[in-house]
């Protein structure tokens, strides 16, 4: 009572002070929300809660795109059944998260996320930055509605009843075209700094204009991206260049100097012209494959973010006299050393990453075997498609594209006839080498077989350079993979 007397005093903006307990009521069909665009998997969820007595609403993202004639990826279901409860209800479902508990639940492929209404807590369990680190203290819908960030994102849903809950005058923001913090926006921020990349995606993604109050601490506490977990960093990163709107969201951050959170060497990739082409062109196909509905690769989106910072330090290794498979991957491991201080971007990803990146010095290889095991290989298209886009930015010859095109679509008799037409590496065809007898290092074992020296072992390269080097010397030899195994050698 008394800190509430001091707090209205002092003029102090308490969470509380955010909440509303008489929330605007609308039919959605109304307001272009009509049951049948519900999902099976969300109307079942909100009905078997709603059947067991408790209350259930679709809300968020989902209300939100429905209004503005987009088609949601997702539905998320908010309810006052405490997890352990939704859990009971539904046989294939289970129970995530340690900071803010939420339930999964699953219809075959579908998911259905069931949060629980959270209360407004006085003094919640925070780091020396204001951000909460627990939160699984259960509330009324009004305070669940105060917590939700934006107002746009604060409406409620009931498909069985087709009606909309408004407690933060969140239809009129999107009727206007406002993006609006709910309550202090310094303190939200502080709360979860992830809602500052947000501001940064909805203003690209629905052109939204952000009120003014909103936006002023963004640039004062960017720097608290940097203490969010790097995981929740990278799903954060997803959702933007999966927005369809990528470049635009990029940009944005840029604008608001969230970047040097998540892409420290943005600025050096933008301000570069041929660098800024190859990542315009990167995004550019992506957004064009999710307004398609077409499935996209992380490992690609991030293997085109961040391959002009590999390439420069690879090339510079090269000029330094470094070998070539060496020097790449030391580029490579560098630029995601320094990337993983920032978001933690899963194996997965990182291992399709350097298949993309390393495969692409063999495209420059046309001759024996090589093409032919390079079609074979499992991340062929990923890393042709890459090959397609340096191409594009003028990176690479636009001739080099278009022979793994012909290449690639040839039968075996054209692919002979390509072959034959290849251009020939720098340094001329490789040349023969006359076996040895005996079993010197670097030489020939008795049984006819390559020893290959100590230099060799380490660089993985081919004995002979002049085989491997690339035409123009611009891109170096076979780099993809790590060496073959080393040879056991006779006593």
């Amino acid at each position: 009572m008394i800190k509430k007397l001091i707090d209205r005093i002092l003029n102090r903006k308490t969470p509380r002070a955010a909440v509303r307990d008489k929330p605007k009521s609308y039919r959605g069909s109304e307001h272009g929300v009509h049951i049948e665009d519900v999902p099976d998997a969300a109307m079942r969820t909100c009905r078997t809660l709603q059947e067991a007595g408790f209350k259930a609403w679709v809300v968020g993202g989902g209300v939100r795109d429905l209004m503005l004639g987009l088609k949601p990826k997702d539905f998320d279901v908010a309810t006052n059944a405490t997890p352990d409860q939704v859990r009971t209800l539904f046989r294939r479902s289970r129970i995530i998260g340690r900071r803010f508990q939420i339930v999964h639940v699953m219809f075959g492929r579908e998911t259905i996320e069931v949060s629980t209404f959270r209360a407004i807590q006085d003094v919640a369990e925070t780091d020396e930055h204001g951000r909460v680190l627990r939160d699984n203290v259960w509330g009324t819908q009004a305070e669940d509605a105060a917590r939700r960030d934006f107002t746009i994102n604060a409406l409620y849903y009931d498909p069985v009843a087709d009606t909309i809950l408004d407690y933060h005058n969140g239809v009129r923001d999107l009727e206007h075209k406002t993006l609006r913090m709910i309550g202090d926006p310094t303190a939200r921020f502080r709360e979860d700094p992830v809602r500052m990349l947000r501001v940064a995606r909805f203003t690209a993604k629905l052109g939204f204009k952000v009120e003014p109050k909103t936006r002023k601490p963004i640039g004062e506490l960017a720097e608290l991206v940097h203490n969010v977990p790097a995981a929740r960093l990278f799903d954060e990163m997803l959702k933007l260049l999966l927005s369809g709107h990528a470049m635009a969201c990029l940009q944005e951050l840029r604008r608001e100097g969230l970047h040097h959170g998540l892409l420290p060497m943005l600025d050096l990739i933008l301000e570069q012209p041929d660098d800024e082409r190859f990542v315009t062109a990167a995004l550019a196909a992506t957004d064009a494959r999710v307004r398609a509905d077409k499935t996209t690769s992380p490992g690609f989106l991030f293997a085109a973010l961040l391959w002009q910072p590999v390439r420069v330090r690879w090339q510079a290794a090269l000029a330094r006299g470094e070998h070539a498979i060496p020097a790449l991957s030391g580029a490579i491991d560098s630029v995601l050393d320094e990337q993983s201080e920032q978001i933690a971007i899963q194996r997965r990803f990182i291992a399709d990453m350097r298949e993309i990146w390393m495969m692409q010095a063999r495209f420059e290889r046309r001759t024996g075997r090589s093409p032919h095991n390079l079609v074979a290989h499992p991340r062929f298209r990923a890393a042709y498609d890459f090959l397609l886009l340096r191409c594009q930015s003028g990176e690479a010859p636009a001739e080099l594209g278009e022979w793994w095109t012909d290449f690639a679509a040839a039968d075996a008799e054209g692919r002979e006839a390509l072959l034959a037409r290849a251009p020939v590496p720098a340094g001329g065809a490789a040349k023969k080498r006359r076996r040895r007898s005996g079993g010197r290092r670097g030489g020939t074992r008795a049984d006819g077989d390559r020893v290959a020296g100590p230099a060799e072992e380490t660089s993985g390269a081919s004995p002979d350079r002049s085989a491997d080097a690339p035409s123009g010397g611009a891109v170096p030899p076979d780099a993809a993979g790590a060496a073959p195994p080393g040879p056991k050698h006779s006593a």
